[in-house]
Parts: structure tokens; C-alpha cells; sequence
């Protein structure tokens, strides 16, 4: 099935730029002792997830680009400026708090360790660009509504046969996740479903691949899925389409190797 067309949505704008400047979260919330620390050399793999109970985050060997955009959900791409040293060198994080806070709280805490121990100082662009409208298809939703309490776990993971399986997942992130599985185009996925619960959902699509890359070369069980744009609406009963409009892009100004400790 082919993509949706690319309408203009909006009025033309060609030369659209907005510059708002931001200070880094220095909010009371912060975390009540953290070690920074980098990690092994030649180690693979890692990861980020709170610890159990909502009392901090655990990082283990990311580098602190792939970090700050986790904290503040903005895809790597649209984080420009900063040394080399961002994608290049990787950290181990323990950072607990004796207070347990929420998902949100969370991310404020790392926000701020950022800014305390990385130096982290930032503003942000907003221009004119292409985007994903993510909206509600017009055949209706097709996820479950999840009125459970607080989660901490990862909303999306990927299961053991490769599909997505979402739980307790707010719009913006699945926004933000998207954007994730599309590295490979310049668009933001920008949530336009005025949606505002929770939802359940499994998908189930094909990789994106370059364009000298035949599908074939993908392993069996993955080469009759659909792509990932028919399977959010087919699975989801979303819709993205291309369009263009304001997009959001982090400049970072400052930033600085920490301190072990």
C-alpha cells in the first residue's frame, strides 16, 4: 500500500523561523545522590530504565547524545551542536532518589543531573520543515484504553517474534518512538490525535531499509509485514501523513565532560 500524499496544510511560509531559548529544568526535583561514571571500554550493549519503585534511572555504557534524547523526547537527529565526545563517549549512571517520583518526575531528575554534572545548556529552533501528522484514522482507534496506575517499565519493547508490544503508552511517545523506527527520514513524527489517555497495543510491521537495500534481504518471517505507516493504521487505527509545519530542533551551547563520581 502506497503512502499517503503529502498535502500543504498550512499557508506558505518559506521562511519561517522561531528561536526559543530554554533553560535547562531547575526544578527542586533532582536525585538525592548519582555516580557518573564512563564506561568499560569495548563493552556492548546497554541500556536506560528507572529502577523498581520509582526511586532513580540505572544507564549503562549510552552515550549522553542517546541520553538527552530519552530525557526530553526529541529524536537524535533534530539535537544539533556539541562536541564529538556526545555519540562517541559512553556512560554508567546510578542515580537514586529517597523520595519515589513518576515517569515525568524522573525525566525532570535527569534533566537536571544533566545540567548539574554535564554542564548541559541548550536552546531550542523551531522551524518550518516536513513533519508526520500523526491523527486518529477515520475508521476509528483500534488500541485499548489502559486506566492502570502508575508504570514504570518501558511503554514499547519489542517482543520475541519482533512486534511492537505497547503498554500503558501516552501519544507523545508513541510520537517520539516513531520517530525512533524512521532514523532514516528527516520527519518528526508530531502528535495531531487529541488524544490524552493511555493505550495498549501490539505492531506488527516490517523495518524501514535504505533504498539499495532489496527486502529480501530481510529475514522470512519479516518480509510479508506491512510497512510500518500500514500497520499504524491497519493495527492502530492511526494515520500518519506528511505534511509540513513547525518542527522542534535542540541546539545544544554548552556542555562539558563531567567528573567521575
Amino acid at each position: 500500500m502506497a503512502r499517503d500524499p503529502e498535502p500543504e496544510c498550512h499557508p506558505p511560509r518559506r521562511h519561517f523561523k522561531s528561536v526559543l531559548t530554554v533553560a535547562v529544568s531547575r526544578q527542586v526535583l533532582r536525585f538525592d545522590v548519582a555516580s557518573v561514571r564512563l564506561s568499560e571500554p569495548g563493552l556492548r550493549g546497554g541500556g536506560v530504565k528507572p529502577l523498581p519503585g520509582g526511586n532513580g534511572y540505572t544507564v549503562i555504557n549510552i552515550p549522553v547524545k542517546l541520553m538527552i534524547s530519552l530525557m526530553y523526547r526529541v529524536p537524535m537527529r533534530h539535537i544539533e551542536g556539541g562536541p564529538d565526545w556526545l555519540n562517541t563517549d559512553s556512560y554508567d549512571i546510578e542515580a537514586r532518589t529517597d523520595h519515589p517520583g513518576s515517569i515525568d518526575d524522573l525525566h525532570i531528575m535527569f534533566q537536571n543531573l544533566l545540567a548539574d554534572r554535564f554542564n548541559l545548556k541548550f536552546h531550542k529552533e523551531i522551524k518550518e520543515g516536513p513533519e508526520y501528522a500523526l491523527r486518529v484514522d477515520k475508521l476509528g482507534l483500534k488500541m485499548t484504553e489502559n486506566q492502570s496506575g502508575q508504570d514504570l517499565k518501558i511503554p514499547i519493547t519489542f517482543g520475541a517474534g519482533g512486534e511492537a508490544n505497547g503498554v500503558r503508552v501516552l501519544m507523545q511517545y508513541v510520537c517520539w518512538w516513531l520517530g525512533q523506527q524512521l532514523q532514516r527520514d528527516d520527519r518528526t513524527a508530531i502528535n495531531k490525535t487529541g488524544l490524552d489517555r493511555s493505550y495498549n497495543f501490539t505492531l506488527s510491521f516490517a523495518p524501514e531499509l535504505p533504498p539499495d537495500v532489496p527486502k529480501d534481504s530481510l529475514p522470512p518471517e519479516l518480509r510479508d509485514r506491512p510497512s510500518i505507516f500500514d500497520a499504524v493504521k491497519e493495527q492502530l487505527g492511526l494515520k500518519l501523513t506528511a505534511e509540513k509545519g513547525p518542527v522542534e530542533n535542540l541546539v545544544i551551547d554548552h556542555v562539558e565532560r563531567p567528573s567521575e563520581s
